[in-house]
């Protein structure tokens, strides 16, 4: 097999920040991240219809990747409903124990995590957390502040939740046994979109102003600001990690209306790409890079229609899995 060497004719080169001028072909390691990247080409992806929940929904979570993917929870009316996603088709599994809208999830298909949201009577915001085994949920120890509207990201053994309704910077980390208060986001944040894990994640979502920054990028101990998107929004669907992300519908705040709109994430830059078929917000969202998502249910109305997401070209990153 030739090296790379071989093929471009130089030594991958290592840079502390991605090229701004890449061509196709290129790869590179970036010192900063610790990652090899490289670009595979123009920008290119389109949304694919894909079959319908069985239970048509919106305020619901998400986790997984977009072929092993969970749906739960949402309304109205309020429910616990648990669907399973094997890239073609959706299958009703156990519901979770308390049923609720407007919660969080992170964790794969096998091993969610499910928190936060709202219960009756009025609409009051809970700190519950179920971890889901494939099976069955199971109730253990609630967030420290009790919030709907907020966000997850990591596994149901070390996770993150951040934001929430009332707009809120608070930060807690699970570590798959309690939540626990970390540094806080360096703006408050409501219906935030977060993705990566407990030591690298990004959130991206709709801050108090317009001059607000709305994405920051956490290392494990802080958060930073970094570029926003080109369309600030919230109650999106997100997929991907903090070096490559994907971040689709959505809406504005305090207005009707919904954003079909996606865009990408390279770890510099967005980048509009290809359009939801079915401008939404409030859905169901899962996906393991920018390169492959799902978005199931949503609003207006309560939806159950399902979209694949398949992107090539642009920076990619290369991982050992």
């Amino acid at each position: 097999m030739a090296t790379y060497k071989e093929i471009r004719g130089t030594n991958i080169e290592v840079v502390s920040s991605d090229p701004s001028n890449s061509v196709t072909g290129q790869v590179w390691f970036n010192s900063t991240d610790n990652v090899v990247k490289g670009n595979s080409g123009p920008l290119a992806g389109a949304w694919a219809t894909g079959n319908d929940l069985g239970t048509a929904r919106y305020s619901l979570a998400g986790a997984g990747t977009q072929t092993a993917s969970l749906a739960f929870g949402g309304g109205p009316p309020l429910t616990g409903a648990t669907e399973l996603y094997n890239g073609t088709n959706w299958t009703e599994k156990n519901d979770l124990g308390t049923s609720r809208a407007t919660l969080a999830g992170s964790g794969t298909s096998t091993a969610a995590l499910a928190f936060g949201g709202f219960v009756p009577p009025g609409a009051t915001a809970t700190g519950k957390t179920e971890t889901w085994n494939g099976t069955n949920w199971t109730e253990t120890a609630d967030l420290n502040t009790a919030r709907r509207q907020c966000s997850g990201c990591g596994t149901n053994t070390a996770a993150l939740c951040t934001g929430g309704n009332p707009t809120t910077a608070i930060c807690e980390q699970w570590n798959g046994t309690s939540w626990t208060e970390v540094n806080d986001l360096s703006t408050a944040t409501l219906e935030p979109g977060l993705v990566g894990t407990t030591t690298s994640a990004l959130n991206a979502g709709f801050f108090p102003t317009s001059t607000s920054p709305s994405v920051q990028t956490w290392n494990g101990t802080n958060w930073t600001n970094s570029p926003s998107m080109n369309t600030q929004r919230l109650r999106a669907g997100f997929a991907g990690t903090k070096p490559s992300a994907l971040i689709y519908g959505g809406g504005p705040d305090g207005a009707p209306g919904t954003f079909a709109g996606t865009e990408s994430w390279n770890d510099s830059a967005w980048t509009e790409v290809a359009d939801l078929n079915t401008g939404r917000n409030q859905m169901a969202s899962s996906g393991a890079s920018n390169t492959s998502a799902l978005a199931a249910g949503g609003t207006p109305g309560a939806k159950a229609n399902t979209e694949e997401w398949s992107f090539t070209g642009g920076t990619v990153t290369f991982t050992d899995s």
